[in-house]
Order: C-alpha cells, then structure tokens, then sequence
C-alpha cells in the first residue's frame, strides 16, 4: 500500500492532535531510549527530542515515502521498518500513533512489546475507533459495488479499549485506558473525501488504476456530502479515537 505524504499532511493539525494528547499522558521523567512506531514522515516524532532532550529517539515506517519526506539532522534516526518485525527490548518509551489499526490481530504484537520494554517502561498508542462513522460505512458500501475491491476493506480493525486493558494488564502493566471523540473543522470542498484520501481509502487506491480510481471517489464525494454537509465555518467530521498508556513495574520477578 502506497502513501502519500502530501495528502496525508493536508491536515496536519487535526492529524497531529491526537499525538499530543498521548505523549502528553507519558510521564516518563528522562527516558534514556524512545521509540516511535509507524512515524510517518516524522514532523511529530521530532518533538520527541524536545520533550526528552537527551535521550536517543528513533523512529520508523513501512512506508518508504513517508521516510523519504521525513526531517534530517533534528537528533532523530529515521528507518524503514514495520511495527510486527520491531523488537521493544532495551526501550523506555514506545509511542505507536494511529498505526495499529493496519496489523491484524495486534494484541499478541502488543503483548511481546509489554513483555520486552525496559521495567519502567511506558507503552503509549492510540488507534482510531471511527469504523462505525458513515465516512467508513459510506466507504464500505460503495466498495461493496467495485469487484476489485471485494474483501480489501476491514470491517473491525481494533479492539474496545477494555480488551486492550485487560491483555496490557494481564502482562503486568499498569493500564490507563480511555477514548476521545474529536470535533474536527474540516475547511474546502469534499473535505471528508480528502481526508479519507491520505488514510481510509489508501486500499481502495492501491486496487484501482487513475480512471478507476477517480470514478470511486466521485460517487463516494457524492454520498459523503449528504452525510457531511458543508456549512459556512467548514465541514464537521466527528472522530472517535481510543488512547492507552500503560507502565510496566519497575522490576520483574
């Protein structure tokens, strides 16, 4: 699956929210070694170095556009890397933002993680849990229409935030776990669509050649307006996220 880095960053500050809302929960004094799982082109993992100036932070992404686009010299190691092959061993701080949703069945790989992180080590991922909103409904009704795309689209990709709880717990971390329904502003036309573009509809892309690809997106455009009208100040799009931080103990019997 092919990224965009440009569509993606259209709208980096109702992106980037939800990043700043975990690691803000992170309590980890000075942390000696900081991950970013699935940073995309890296603005945010960068803030990383401001937040905990000393220690070695390292981020990294399937996507090698996103790592071609991503910020050098800033006291960051960017790498191409997926999150089912990263070991956690030797990490104080595992940041994983709206990554997890693409890894099926991910409590296992979350389970290894609690298991390798440093004791003291904090956990920290939010994914999004909008799959029910009539953007991801609307998106699976009209590829239900296209036999290229038959099967491409999950229908749950991430847990309630209890399951993820209780796997965290049951690996002896300490768990906070809590959900958020953002108010986004969307300005410009089909402004749903576009957001979709750099995220949900990547697979829906990926499957379709230029004119393909164009013909789905008019006919979803067209169903996304009625569910999403345009008013003067922009276009609202409600956005539920779930966020967990979780903290193993300082040792291990």
């Amino acid at each position: 699956m092919r990224w965009d880095p440009t569509q993606y960053g259209r709208f980096a500050g109702p992106r980037s929210r939800p990043f700043f809302d975990l690691v803000g929960r992170v309590q980890a004094p000075a942390p000696a070694r900081v991950v970013d799982v699935g940073c995309g082109s890296g603005e945010l993992t960068v803030t990383l170095a401001e937040r905990w100036p000393v220690a070695e932070i390292r981020g990294f992404d399937s996507s090698p556009e996103m790592i071609e686009r991503a910020p050098r010299g800033g006291g960051v190691e960017f790498a191409h890397g997926s999150a089912e092959e990263f070991d956690a061993a030797g990490v104080d701080v595992l940041i994983s933002n709206a990554v997890l949703q693409w890894v099926p069945d991910h409590l296992p790989l979350l389970g290894a993680w609690a298991q390798q992180i440093n004791p003291g080590g904090w956990l920290a991922f939010q994914v999004p849990d909008n799959f029910d909103a009539p953007s991801h409904v609307l998106l699976r009704e009209v590829a239900e229409q296209w036999p290229a795309l038959h099967g491409r689209l999950r229908r749950d990709p991430v847990y309630a935030p209890g399951e993820y709880l209780e796997h965290l717990a049951a690996h002896g971390l300490a768990v906070d776990a809590w959900q958020t329904e953002y108010q986004h502003v969307l300005p410009g036309e089909d402004a749903v669509l576009e957001w979709m573009r750099g995220t949900a509809m990547r697979p829906v892309l990926t499957f379709l050649d230029e004119e393909r690809a164009a013909a789905f997106s008019a006919q979803l455009a067209a169903r996304l307006r009625e569910a999403y009208p345009r008013r003067p100040y922009g276009t609202v799009l409600p956005f539920k996220r779930t966020f967990v931080v979780a903290t193993a103990a300082s040792s291990r019997g």
